[in-house]
């Protein structure tokens, strides 16, 4: 049986629809679900029950402007991705869209749609990126708990020899098996860390 491929979800936010149903067919269906709406309210409503990559708002709408939408999409959704449109760009409305929404990117209408496209892209990847930053460090203070409980149950057990790659060399004449076999387990873990890193940055 043939796995089902994660699409990515975009909104599209802009109280003109047909600005959002342009935009809307340059997205490969095969990798992106678009979702539009035509008001912060209205984008609200979407992510509280869907889960967004990417929230890509118009600047000016009634009602709420899109860097006011996007600061408060920045708290109340702080993983999604948020780029902003606007066609009558400011210093002043760039400026506040930055430092209260912290968006990715800043457009200026009309917007090319491949340069958007090649956008979000990049910035799903930095954002992979830095999921697996977290993981590794999360990883890696966890290897280290374990070695400080290795060195307090065996003082001087982690005076260790690494070789020419960094990889922790075992004399399991001087370790008993228990923790030779800890200490494989956990270079082999760090090893596999290194390669998912490697293959995330290329």
């Amino acid at each position: 049986m043939t796995a089902v491929s994660h699409l990515t979800t975009i909104l599209l936010v802009d109280d003109e629809p047909n600005v959002s149903t342009a935009l809307s067919r340059h997205f490969p269906k095969t990798q992106f679900e678009v979702l539009t709406a035509i008001s912060a309210a209205e984008a609200f409503g979407i992510l509280e029950h869907r889960t967004v990559e990417v929230v890509v708002s118009d600047e000016r709408m009634p009602q709420q402007s899109g860097s006011e939408f996007l600061a408060a999409v920045r708290v109340r959704f702080p993983d999604t991705i948020r780029i902003i449109l606007s066609g009558q760009a400011t210093l002043e409305a760039a400026v506040r869209a930055i430092n209260e929404g912290e968006v990715y990117r800043f457009f200026l209408k009309p917007c090319n749609p491949t340069d958007l496209l090649s956008t979000i892209r990049a910035a799903l990847d930095h954002k992979k990126l830095q999921q697996r930053s977290r993981e590794l460090l999360r990883e890696f203070r966890r290897q280290a708990a374990l070695l400080a409980t290795v060195e307090a149950h065996t003082p001087g057990l982690l005076r260790l020899q690494l070789d020419d790659r960094g990889a922790i060399v075992i004399d399991e004449s001087e370790a008993d098996c228990e923790v030779a076999d800890l200490l494989r387990d956990m270079e082999e873990s760090m090893a596999k860390q290194r390669t998912r890193l490697g293959d995330c940055t290329r």
